[in-house]
């Protein structure tokens, strides 16, 4: 199934997020949001169709009741370390390693508003990720494919400036990051993507391809099937001690030249054996951006900045 959350575009009025399932040109209203839907164990009860025309799509989990995102694909990590001069970290291999982002700013496709700050080094980050179907604590891998939903596209919006001035302090990302995570269009269940099923001993990777598009120019490409930790692994680690939730989305962490991050530094030391100069890219207000992932769809987003101007960078507390 592809499962989506939607508004009515006939009851403006109706704030409320419906869950629906995509069946080409109509959509089946579910009459629930989807944490509802996904806490009663995807049954459909409902027999209420709708013209896909009359919906308009938000985020398939508008409100997670947490969202993580995880460091799951080896040359993203490697690249950026090595971009700005450092060896590869041996505690990757060891562990999935995840952080808490804000899942009350989770946007779905169409316009992101950002502040000001934010478009200081405002980067994308491609990936996909996995949404927590049912409830479950200390889940050993061999069991955790169990637990997924479903899987959608996620892009990891950073504002590269603020996160690098927080982090020096050897702690974050925050503010960096805590701005908007924009997932869609929809959210695929496992048994859409069986075709592309990889088993292996530590969980179900998925042969598929990933792209970036900038300004209607794609800058990335890469492999879902190269995650070095599987959903099943990251979701162990996750549970550890903790129940997770139906509706929690689990982020895969940047796909290898997922982000502008990783691609000016590569880009630059290119550019230095050349002996040539390099101004490096970023998302600017207006820009559009859209990930694409074989069986997931496009995830499209535009930057659109806010009207008036705030600003933390750089606001210092002298002695």
């Amino acid at each position: 199934m592809k499962l989506i959350s939607f508004l009515n575009r006939k009851k403006a009025k109706d704030k409320r997020s419906h869950a629906g399932i995509l069946l080409e040109d109509r959509v089946l209203d579910l009459q629930m949001t989807m944490n509802e839907f996904l806490v009663g164990g995807l049954k459909v009860k409902s027999k209420k169709y709708l013209p896909l025309k009359e919906v308009k799509l938000i985020a398939p989990v508008p409100h997670p009741p947490s969202c993580r995102d995880a460091y799951a694909f080896r040359q993203h990590v490697a690249s950026a370390r090595r971009n700005r001069g450092m060896e590869m970290i041996p505690q990757f291999d060891q562990y999935p390693i995840f952080y808490f982002t804000n899942h009350t700013a989770i946007v779905g496709e169409g316009k992101v508003s950002v502040e000001k700050d934010h478009l200081e080094k405002l980067d994308f980050e491609l990936e996909v990720a996995c949404v927590i179907g049912k409830k479950g604590k200390n889940i050993e891998s061999k069991d955790a494919d169990r637990y997924i939903a479903g899987f959608t596209i996620m892009n990891d919006f950073s504002a590269r400036q603020l996160q690098m001035e927080e982090m020096l302090l050897s702690l974050g990302p925050a503010k960096g990051k805590d701005f908007a995570t924009a997932l869609g269009p929809w959210l695929v269940t496992p048994d859409e993507l069986e075709a592309y099923k990889i088993k292996t001993s530590f969980g179900n990777k998925y042969d598929l391809w990933m792209k970036a598009t900038h300004n209607g120019k794609q800058v990335s490409e890469g492999n879902m099937k190269d995650m070095n930790w599987t959903f099943a692994e990251i979701i162990e680690r996750c549970s550890y001690g903790v129940e997770l939730q139906p509706g929690d989305v689990i982020g895969s962490g940047t796909v290898g030249t997922g982000c502008y991050m990783e691609l000016n530094g590569t880009w630059a030391l290119k550019a230095k054996e050349k002996g040539e100069s390099f101004t490096p890219i970023w998302l600017k207000a207006g820009d559009t951006i859209e990930l694409e992932v074989a069986g997931l769809g496009k995830l499209k987003n535009t930057i659109v900045k806010t009207p008036k101007d705030y600003s933390i960078l750089a606001k210092k507390k002298l002695p």
